[in-house]
This record gives C-alpha cells, structure tokens and sequence, in this order.
C-alpha cells in the first residue's frame, strides 16, 4: 500500500498518524529512496477523483510532505513545478499550506509569487464560503506574500489592489481582520492608489465603528482596541481618503453613542496627525464647525478631552515648519475663525460656553509657537478691555480663568522637553503684558476680600504661570510673588481659607524647583522665624508652618537646610523644657523630609546617625531617668523618634548596623550613668519602661545585623533567654502600650531567627496560657497573657511555622470563660498588617500566610459555634470578624457558604466594631457574590436596616455600612427576590433621612431612590 494511500486512510480518524506518514515520504525523498516524481504521480487517481473531498486530502498530503522537508532539499525548477500545481489545484484545499511553505524558500521567486497571488483572487468567491480557520490560512498566505514578494504585487499595480480588497471583503473574524488591516495598511501607504481610493477606503471603512467585543477568556487575546488601533491606521493612511473619511465621520458625529463619538474623534486626531497640509487646511473650517458644538455644549468631559485633542492635532498639522505669522497661512485662516467665535462667547463670561472657549485656546496654543502668538495677538487685548470694563468679580474671575488657560498653553510649549520656542521677531507674544498682568493678578490675589477664594486661587495660579515660563519674570517680581505667598501661608487663619493655602504651599513646591535660592533666601528665613523656640499658644500655626517646610524640601540643598535648622530648633525646644507636642512636630516633619530621600546614598548619612540617632536616643534613655528634658519620656514622642531613628539605620551598611545592634537595650548610653537597660531589671517606673520603644525599633531596623547581639555573633546574649525574659516583661507589663512594644520584639526575634530546640518559655506560654503562674512567679491565675499568646503565633504564623499546632492552640482558647474573650480580639492581631513586623525590617510573611489561616480557622470557627455554649458563642464570632478584617476577597469567597450564616448571627452582638466589620464582609459578599445572598434576603434586609436605622446603639459607622450595603442589593439580587421586602425598606429608612451624620443622610437618600426605582410586579405576575 502506497504513502498516500495510506495517508488517506488515516486523515479522518487519525490526523497525528496521517501527519507522521507525510513526514515519512519526506525523508525518503530527502534520503533519495524515493523521487518527487514518484510522489506527485502517486497522487495520479485521486488527483483527478470526481469526489471533492478526496481531492483536497490528496492535496493535503502533498501540502504536508513539502512542509516536512528542510528548506534547502527541492530545486528551483521543483518549487517552480510544486507551485504552478498547487496554484492549479488551490480550489481543492489543502494546497494553502503548501504554497505557505514554497514561499518561504529562497528559490521562491517572483514570476511564482505573481502566479501563487493571482491563484488566490482567482477563487476568492470560492474561498469566502470556506470555513474561519481555512480563510485565516488564505490570509496569512496573502500576509507572508506581502512581507517577502512586496515588489512583485506592487508591480501588478491596480490588478493587486483590486483583487486583494475582493480578496478580504466580507470577513468577520477578529484574527482574520487583523491581518487584513495590517495588508492593507501597506498597501495604503506605499503604493499609488490615487485611482482606488474609494475602493481601497470602503473596504476598511466598512468596520467603522467596531462594535467587537472579546468573548470570556478569548484564547487569542485580541481586544476591541486592538482592532481600532488597526482600522484607525488604515483611515488614516493616505490623504486620498479625506473626501470619503471626513463627510462620513462628521455624520457619524450625530451617534448617540459616546463610544461611537468617542472612535469618531480619535479617528478624525489620526487623519489630522497624517493627512498632508494641504487637505487638511482645506478641511479645517469644517472639521471646526461640526466639532465646535461638542466642546461649546460639553456632556461628556471625556469627548471635549478628545475634541481638544483633534483641534490640537489640526493646529499642530498645519503649523509644522512655520515660520511666519501672515494673516494668509494656512494656520492663520484656521485660528482666525476659531479665535473670532471665542472671543465672541467671552462677551459673556459668566456662560457656560466661556469656559470651554478659554479650553480651546489653550489647547490649539499648545500646538505650535506661532499658533499661540496668532491667539495671543487676537485674543488678549480685547480680552483684557472686558476685563477692565466690567466690575462683577464674577466676570472677572472667569476672564483670568481664561488668562491663566492661554499661560499654561505657553508653559507647556516652554517646558516640552526638548522645545526651545521661537516666535517672531524673537519676541515672545505675552511680553508687552508682562507688566499688566503680574499687576493684575497680584491685586486680585491680594487686594480682593479673602472670601472670595476661587478667585484668588485663580490669581495664585496666573502669578505662577508667569514665573513658570522661562525669562519672563525678573527674580526680583519672583521674589516678590513668593513673599506673597509666605504672607498667606504664615497669616491668613489655617482654619478657613484651606483652599488658598495649600495653593500657596503648593506654588512654592513648584517655584523651589526652578529658583530654590529664593525659598532659602526668603520663604526659609520667614516660616523658621515664626516657629517658637519654647512653648506656643499656637498649636496649628506651627503645623502648619511645619506642613509647609515639609513640603518644600523638594530639591536636596533644601531639605539638607531644613533638616539641619529643624533639628537647631529641636534643641531650643528641648533646652526650654517646651510642650512636648511640639517636640514631636518637629521630630515628624525631619522623619518626613528624610522619608522622601534614598537616604542610601545620602552624603550627610553619617552625619544624620551622630547628630540623630547616638545624640537623641542616647538623651530620651538619660531623660528616663531624669538626666535630660523630660519631654523626650513622652510615649508619643519616643515612638516619631524611634522610627526616624529606625528610617536612619536601616539606611546604614551592614558594618554600622551591627554596631547599632550591639546598642539595642543600652542606647548608646555609656556605662557609669544611672541609665541602665530595661531587662532583667524589675521595679522600673514607667518612663523608664518606656525606652523599650526604641529598642524595638532599633531592633527592627537592624535586621540581619541584630545576630551580634548573640553568641553565635560574638554577643552575651542567649536568644532563648532573651525570649524568655522579654516574655516576662510582656506578662508583667500594666501598661498596655508598652506591653506591644514588647511583643513585636518576641515577634521579631521569633519571626526572623531560626528558633532553638526545645525553646521552653514562648511555647509553653502559647501551648497552655492558663498556667502561666507556673512559669513566671509574679503572674497570678487570672492574668491576661492572651497578648502573649497572639503576637507569638502571630510570628509564627507570618512564617507558617507549625501553622496547625499553633492554630489550635489559639482557637482552642475560645471557648475558656475566663480568658476567651480577650482571646476573639486577639484574632483581630493575628493577620493585621504590622510597622515593626515586616518586610521593610526582615520578617518572613509568606504569601500563602493569610490564605492559609484563613482555610484552617473558618472550618474550625464554625464547628466551635455550634457546639459552643450560649455564653461563650460571641468568641468564635468574634474570632471571625477579626480574621476576615484581613483576607484578601477571592480568599473569603472560597467559604462563602460556612461563613453567611455567622456573620449573620454577628449583627446581633453588641460589639460595634464587630457588627461594622461584619457588615462590610457582606457588602463584599454581596457585590461579588450576590446569589449566596438571596437565600438569606429577609434575615440580612431586617437586620441591617436595625443597624441602620436605630442610632442609640450603634456608632456612626455601622449605620453608613448598613446603608450602603442595602443600597447594593438592587441591581445585584433578582428584582423577584427583593419586591417583596421593597416597601418595608422605602418606609423603614425614612428615619435615617434625619440622622445626625450628613454622609449616612446622603447615602439613605440613594439608597431609598434605587428601590423607589424597582419595578413593581406585573399584575398578572
């Protein structure tokens, strides 16, 4: 039985073994056993087979054998031979593969691309009823033809173009497409089609708009914007398209569809970025005149967004190369109706169409240099006549709105990278009002009432446009401008003017960009001399000042005067024994200005550990003991301190780490002074407890380098006697603040450190909390070492070390009468996110960690309450408000069916962060799951619209909760499901419509008008 006899035999049912049997005649032709001759004549009686089918398999095979050869086996008189047989047979199928194959080879020439590309056109009736796959195939021939024989059927001339746009009409498949678009791109852009145009447009044109969308997870990745992407190529490729495109696409303007309009505009943006001068001058006034009603008559933001965009891209089209500002260019003939309308609706600034008229022209401004001195020269003087002409601070302030929109256009020309603006005459066009306007807008930004705050904001930002744009302000009117600005930062009341403020502060972030010798001249002197150096009065000025300062440090030279300044005042501060308050607002903002920097690579880092970390630490662990200013015993402070202290260290290279870690528990403070480290030691009052802060802080941020402490790195101390003794303290520790500072330090050492065997304390703690007096003689029965317990499996957990022992641990706890309580809100510390124990500091959290948790405890949980008894039932709810306050949504929704009923049971208790908590898990419940919760509608519509409505018992925000998630519910659960609970909740939600909180007024307000909205059931339903 011959190959392809056999072939033939097996296509149908065993297409890998039918493939195999094609590869195999390739190799003896490569090995010569057999001869191409041979092979072709064995096709001989199915070649010629009256059945279609058997036709195509035949010519299957041979398409296969070829493919299966190496690309330098068959002469150029066979792949001439295969080619012109192929071509003769390609209405059969199966020779689409073959041929994709011979034109891949370097003997392919182009008498054979020629007669492989009209083969093709030939049979494109044929090929247009074929199957999708089959089509792709005929068009990715087509593609490979166009990459690798381009010239020979651009020799064919207008006979390629007709017969390639036959070729692809009629297509519907987004692959398909995308490779028609990409042919057709090509042949759009290089090859004459002045006599097919028309043809060649509405072949692409046809798509517009595309409406395609991908189905759910499209296994070929192609998007709807990719498709436009394509399309909007192709219109847009040849000027010879702009009498068919623009018509069509002003008409399609008229679409209701904002998504239509949409592709409309950034089509029209591409044909004006492409399409030569010519045309589009001769098109601009029009485009202007279907466009400007868009703009003028705003609905959509985001299609005056793109309509700008289209006016910008004309401007810039007909502006290129430019030089010269007669009234006869093209772009002059453009601005000039554009600018004339505009001023036209400035005749009234007040309406609504002023502003989008000072929109576009600033918008067609940004286009050009010469685009914006034509609108300066048109627009400005008549401008500034209405200015002065009318005495409505209204019409004022909407006429420097526009001011300011022209300065930005010129800003935006000065500081395009790369730009260097060069208008006429060497002249920038807003010179000769230099002088007017910095007058003008310094009166309105000073003079003017300081209520009227829009208007001033408005003057603020022109003062800032000017010193903007480059040489056009001395440094003396910058200077002054700034001092403007410290005015109103430093004098007018924090408390009400907000808006111009942070303005201010703003410009003066900006300005310190261009000219940071002015901030430190005059902005740096004026903030620094209003700070106090002992106790103020004035509380919020100082933040303010501060806010300000902070915010300034932008440029390095700055930031390094501030911090150097700051820390000056920080000592006056703490000589004069000042407010603590104080203290800590200057310690917040240098943290602040040293958060902004890679402090790594920071010269004055050295300098900022001597004069920062040794002096301050060293002087709160001495004022502990009353050798130094007691504001550093504050615990507030200790902490700010502390963590600009940790920002510092962990800057430093690991030799300086080490050597802080050495000063974890002394604090740089040298022995001989009654300072001495808060461990092993008993008795110590509470400030000098206190200094626990920063030792947990300098231990985070050492990291790695906190080895030293130990043995194994040349240290005195023993980690398993380190944890047991900081365990102690933590157990005997009142003071709840400093009790957690200890802990993280458990949770440090524990979390980044491979643990000891047999490690006793911690463990024993965890495995059987309720005999803790056992282990440390001053805890008694009833102390609560369910702190303990939960920052030490909180560390393990991150980790997930001894996951399900330690779980059990801690939910065995809940049902325990005298310490299960406690035990459900230490549930809450178990997965919450922690400062000291993270990453930044070298704890393993593993990224399965909550997922984990999570899958364990709900089970768990759940079982536990409905085995529990009545008084110990609140704990696992409890338990699971907590753990869920913490798990990613995907994560939750894997128990949905466990959890509902819980949290359900949950809105019941009286805890009100609980049933807050709880009420937002079922908000997420709901939005992502909504059919889990029509089963409980009537149970979670009564209980929440309780919550919501009753204020007495519950806090502020689970009534918000509440509301929102009710608002939820239409929309997300079936209308049927809801109707019946519709007019309880239209009537028992009015009361909420009187709450005292103005945000639960407004959502009730919604939330009642989206079920007033629900359709009432049919009559006959």
């Amino acid at each position: 039985m011959s190959d392809v006899q056999q072939y033939l035999l097996k296509v149908d049912n065993d297409k890998a073994g039918a493939e195999q049997i094609a590869k195999e005649t390739a190799q003896n032709l490569e090995t010569k056993k057999t001869s191409l001759i041979d092979v072709v004549q064995s096709l001989g009686e199915y070649i010629n087979d009256e059945d279609s089918a058997i036709r195509s398999k035949a010519v299957t095979y041979l398409s296969h054998v070829i493919s299966a050869l190496p690309d330098a086996i068959l002469s150029r008189q066979q792949v001439q031979v295969l080619c012109q047989f192929l071509c003769d047979r390609v209405e059969d199928g199966g020779a689409i593969t073959g041929l994709k194959k011979l034109q891949s080879l370097g003997r392919f020439n182009k008498e054979m691309a020629v007669m492989t590309f009209r083969a093709l056109i030939e049979h494109f009736q044929d090929f247009m009823i074929r199957p999708h796959s089959q089509r792709l195939q005929i068009l990715e021939l087509l593609n490979d033809l166009m990459l690798k024989h381009r010239a020979a059927l651009k020799s064919l001339g207008d006979e390629a173009i007709i017969g390639i746009t036959d070729l692809v009409s009629g297509e519907k498949d987004p692959r398909s497409l995308m490779i028609i678009f990409s042919v057709l791109h090509v042949v759009m852009v290089e090859w004459d089609i002045a006599g097919q145009a028309e043809t060649l447009f509405d072949s692409v044109f046809c798509y517009f708009p595309i409406t395609f969308r991908p189905p759910p997870e499209d296994p070929f990745g192609i998007t709807a914007q990719d498709l436009k992407s394509r399309l909007r190529s192709c219109i847009s490729a040849s000027s010879h398209f702009a009498p068919f495109a623009f018509p069509q696409l002003i008409e399609k303007l008229e679409s209701t569809s904002p998504n239509v309009k949409k592709d409309v505009l950034q089509t029209l943006t591409a044909c004006a970025s492409s399409y030569n001068v010519d045309v589009m001058s001769n098109y601009s006034v029009t485009l202007w005149d279907s466009l400007k009603y868009e703009i003028l008559n705003v609905q959509e933001e985001d299609l005056a967004e793109d309509v700008l965009v289209v006016l910008q891209a004309i401007g810039t089209r007909l502006g290129k190369g430019l030089t010269s500002t007669s009234q006869t260019t093209r772009l002059a003939r453009y601005l000039k109706q554009i600018t004339k309308e505009c001023n036209e609706q400035l005749q009234e600034p007040q309406q609504k169409q002023a502003k989008p008229a000072g929109q576009i022209l600033s918008s067609l401004g940004t286009s050009s240099s010469i685009a914006l001195y034509l609108i300066v020269k048109a627009v400005i003087p008549p401008l500034l006549t209405r200015y002065q002409d009318t005495d409505s601070i209204a019409n004022q302030r909407a006429l420097l709105e526009v001011l300011v929109q022209i300065y930005n256009a010129a800003v935006a020309l000065d500081q395009t990278p790369g730009a260097t603006p060069s208008f006429p005459d060497s002249e920038n066009p807003l010179s000769p009002f230099k002088d007017r306007f910095f007058g003008l807008f310094s009166q309105a930004l000073m003079s003017t009432p300081r209520d009227e705050v829009s208007y001033r904001v408005v003057a603020l930002k022109g003062l800032l446009r000017l010193c903007q744009l480059r040489n056009y302000l001395q440094s003396s009117e910058v200077g002054l401008f700034v001092q403007y600005l410290d005015e109103i930062v430093l004098t007018e009341d924090p408390n009400g003017r907000e808006e111009v403020r942070n303005e201010a502060i703003q410009a003066l972030v900006d300005i310190s960009r261009l000219k940071p010798n002015l901030i430190m001249d005059i902005t740096f002197p004026a903030f620094m001399a209003k700070l106090p150096d002992q106790s103020t009065e004035d509380q919020i000025s100082c933040v303010v000042i501060l806010e300000g300062l902070a915010r300034l440090s932008v440029e390095r030279s700055i930031s390094d005067t501030l911090v150097r300044r700051l820390l000056h005042k920080l000592e006056n501060v703490l000589q004069s024994n000042g407010p603590a308050s104080y203290a800590q607002a200057l310690l917040s903002t240098i943290d602040y200005v040293l958060s902004r920097r890679d402090l790594s690579a920071d010269p004055n880092l050295s300098s900022y550990h001597e004069k920062i970390v040794v002096a301050f630490v060293s002087r709160a662990a001495l004022a502990s003991v009353g050798s130094e200013s007691q504001m550093l015993t504050e615990a507030l402070t200790l902490e700010i301190l502390g963590r600009l202290a940790g920002r510092i260290i962990g800057a430093l290279d690991e030799p300086k780490r080490r050597s802080v870690a050495r000063e974890t528990y002394t604090l740089f403070v040298n022995k001989g002074t009654p300072f001495v480290p808060a461990l092993y030691t008993d008795g110590l009052p509470e400030k000098h407890r206190l200094t626990m802060i920063l030792s947990t802080w300098i231990l985070a941020s050492v990291g790695s380098a906190a080895s030293v402490l130990f043995a194994v790195g040349g240290g005195d101390l023993d980690l398993e006697g380190l944890l047991n003794e900081l365990t102690r303290l933590a157990i005997l520790e009142p003071v709840p603040y400093i009790r957690t500072y200890i802990l993280r330090q458990v949770a440090l050492l524990m979390n980044r450190n491979p643990l000891p065997e047999g490690l006793s304390g911690p463990f024993r703690i965890m495995q059987d909390p309720l005999r803790a007096s056992q282990l440390y003689a001053y805890a008694t029965p009833s102390t609560d070492v369910t702190p303990v317990v939960f920052w030490i499996a909180k560390a393990l957990l991150f980790r997930l070390s001894r996951t399900q022992e330690v779980l059990e641990h801690v939910l065995g706890l809940l049902s325990n009468k005298l310490h299960g309580s406690a035990s459900a809100r230490g549930f809450g510390t178990l997965l919450a996110p922690d400062e000291i124990l993270s990453r930044e500091h070298g704890a393993i959290i593993r990224l399965l960690a909550r997922q984990k948790v999570f899958s364990i405890c709900v089970p768990r949980i759940a079982t536990g309450f409905k085995t529990a008894d009545t008084s110990t039932r609140p704990n696992y709810l409890i338990a699971l408000s907590g753990i869920l306050k913490h798990v990613p949504t995907e994560v939750m929704m894997m128990e949905i069916a466990t959890l509902l009923p819980l949290l359900l049971q949950s809105l019941d208790l009286p805890d009100q962060e609980v049933k807050a908590a709880t009420i937002e898990s079922l908000l997420v419940i709901s939005q992502e799951s909504p059919a889990a919760a029509e089963a409980h509608t009537g149970t979670l519509t009564n209980r929440l619209l309780r919550s919501a409505v009753d204020i007495k018992e519950n806090i502020v925000k689970v009534r918000y909760n509440a509301v929102r998630c009710l608002q939820i519910f239409p929309g997300k659960i079936k209308d049927s499901v809801l109707l019946p609970f519709r007019n309880v909740i239209i009537k028992g939600i009015l009361p909420v419509l009187d709450d005292p909180k103005r945000h639960v007024r407004k959502a009730a307000v919604e939330c009642r008008a989206v079920w007033l909205n629900m359709d009432e059931p049919d009559a006959g339903d």
